[in-house]
């Protein structure tokens, strides 16, 4: 049967909707981020305890003083573990997807109920929407909008939908039809036969609808993080992407939290909204005998608690921005006060350079963020201006098809370090391999196996298309694609217990000095030449940021002070790798004036 080309139907039909309809995407752009920016505006402006407290009042008044004091516990314990703003930011992004979810699945599952021909049409295309892989959904959200907060949104929309649109239109098709027939006998209107008879006693199946989309939203946000959405999900992705158990713990801890929460307010306002849930709800008070145990307050006495809570947290709000205000204008950067957006893929060079960049520019009054990401989602998001600077591009050999398809839209402002090398490493136990020719013929001594990195990298595409080849060791080995701090974690594994292991490596990397490794020889020269590391911004960086941007030609770091800074991040752990820099950074007087000078 011929080869169908429906991948390249897609890229094609992808191209062209950039190209012919990019306005249209901004104007989407504008007005999630908008959305999403004014949900974190009022859940993460405030105090931490005193949001939490704020939410524990709604909770005391959807299901009781118990519930109340339960959240206010579970969500200072995100406030324990530095995760609140993170969650707050997740918490956004939920509530916004679930919002405009449910603003569309309602009116969809209505129209269904009312139409088999709609219904029968609408279905297919959930079943597509709800059995499509959820990565997927993030493709063509950063391909149109770049990385932030509405790729995520997208996705999370997209994969939440189906169950609000079925649940809406199940419980008006299990309204009992005499019922309907009765209100029709009365001469009632086919709208308020919707709006008084189907939609009330369909409510507590809708509610349970709009449940199932708040969770699933929850799920995909998590996911979201790989495309830049931020909160709990780019935590959780950077604990994956470099192997960071307790991060991993933590973050997990605060996702159960926030589910706990929404699962059971939405579930508890059911019995708030829907007429049957508050006679159900008065028939359960009128049997309790604790008063006190079950106390909910009443609407007006929540209204004023939180009324008043957020007067008291928008106040203190207002001092601390002064005085953050009057300690900004102390600094001495010609752009104080300005956002930089800092990019890194998890590689420690990447990892150093960036945090040691973030408390540099934070001295000089800049407002850096910084973000990891994948290699491929970075530099699609400086070439279309979402991030401005990435610090950790290996030209000419391993990021060049990033620079072939993206050169024309970036800024090249120079290398801070180099030459560099790539490599194919084994433990120095593993005798009679010590060149890359010597790997033919020797695959079941390392099970078949080469473990590589992150698929995107520049340096798995050379393996796979040159070195392999090179050296006739295509076939016999698979090279296997993880992440580097998988690959690190399977070196280590397989060292401890001193077994023969083949991983693709690079210098500088802190493993050298950790372990007793043997850098394969290149006698083909597959590898190409050294390379440099070079710091790469998004077009236009230059004029927008002059002073920073000549910062940034001038940096350099020697193999030495590279080497020094990797190891104190790695002895601070994971999490600190900002006050790591900064310890390193104050241990070396003199390098931020000579990286960031001033007049």
């Amino acid at each position: 049967m011929p080869r169908i080309h429906f991948g390249d139907w897609v890229e094609s039909a992808v191209d062209w909707l950039q190209s012919h309809l990019g306005w249209l995407f901004d104007l989407v752009n504008v007005v999630l981020d908008g959305m999403y920016d004014g949900a974190v505006a009022v859940l993460g402006g405030a105090e931490p305890l005193l949001m939490a407290a704020i939410l524990a009042v709604i909770a005391a008044w959807l299901r009781g003083l118990v519930p109340g004091v339960l959240a206010f516990v579970g969500l200072a314990l995100i406030d324990a573990l530095g995760l609140w703003q993170d969650a707050m930011d997740t918490l956004s992004l939920v509530l916004v997807a679930a919002v405009i979810t449910v603003v569309i699945a309602v009116p969809l599952g209505i129209w269904a109920a009312g139409s088999k021909r709609v219904s029968s049409l609408l279905r297919p295309v959930l079943d597509v929407m709800q059995t499509m892989p959820a990565f997927i959904y993030l493709i063509p959200g950063v391909m149109f909008f770049g990385v932030g907060s509405t790729p995520g949104l997208l996705a999370t929309i997209i994969f939440a939908m189906p169950p609000g649109v079925r649940m809406t239109e199940l419980g008006i098709r299990q309204v009992d039809p005499e019922l309907v027939e009765a209100a029709t006998a009365f001469g009632t209107s086919p709208r308020d036969r919707l709006t008084r008879v189907q939609l009330p006693l369909a409510l507590p199946t809708i509610m349970a609808g709009v449940n199932q989309v708040i969770m699933l939203a929850l799920s995909m946000v998590v996911i979201g993080g790989m495309a830049g959405a931020g909160g709990l999900g780019e935590q959780v992705y950077s604990a994956i992407t470099q192997l960071k158990v307790g991060l991993a713990a933590e973050s997990g801890v605060a996702v159960v939290i926030l589910a706990m929460y929404l699962d059971r307010m939405t579930g508890a306002l059911n019995e708030r909204v829907s007429p049957l849930g508050r006679r159900a709800l008065a028939k359960a008070a009128a049997a309790r005998r604790s008063a006190l145990v079950h106390y909910r307050p009443a609407g007006a006495v929540a209204v004023v608690g939180v009324v008043v809570l957020a007067l008291v947290a928008g106040g203190l709000n207002w001092a601390g921005s002064g005085d953050a205000e009057a300690t900004a204008n102390g600094r001495q950067g010609r752009d104080a006060g300005k956002t930089v957006d800092l990019g890194y893929f998890p590689w420690d060079e990447a990892i150093a350079a960036t945090y040691l960049w973030q408390n540099v520019l934070e001295d000089r009054g800049y407002r850096p963020k910084v973000r990891q990401l994948d290699p491929g989602p970075l530099y699609s998001s400086l070439a279309g201006g979402q991030m401005d600077v990435q610090l950790d591009a290996w030209l000419p050999t391993t990021h060049k098809a990033y620079w072939d398809k993206y050169g024309s839209r970036l800024e090249d402002l120079g290398s801070w370090y180099g030459p560099t090398s790539l490599e194919l490493t084994v433990p120095s136990y593993v005798k009679g391999v010590d060149s890359l020719a010597d790997l033919k013929g020797q695959s079941a001594k390392f099970g078949g196996k080469i473990i590589g990195i992150e698929a995107s990298a520049g340096m798995m595409g050379t393996l796979n298309n040159r070195v392999l080849k090179a050296y006739g060791l295509q076939g016999e080995y698979k090279v296997v694609s993880s992440s580097t701090s998988s690959m690190l974690a399977e070196l280590d594994r397989a060292i401890k217990k001193k077994e023969p292991v083949v991983v693709t490596l690079w210098s500088p990397h802190w493993a050298y000095g950790k372990y007793d490794l043997k850098k394969l020889k290149d006698p083909e020269g597959a590898w190409g030449k050294g390379e440099r590391i070079h710091t790469v911004a998004r077009k236009g960086f230059s004029d927008e940021f002059p002073e920073l941007a000549g910062w940034l030609r001038d940096f350099k770091l020697t193999e030495e002070q590279l080497a020094s800074l990797e190891v104190a991040i790695q002895k601070g752990g994971a999490g600190n790798e900002k006050e790591s820099a900064r310890t390193w950074l104050d241990a070396h007087p003199g390098i931020e004036d000579k990286m960031a000078p001033v007049s």
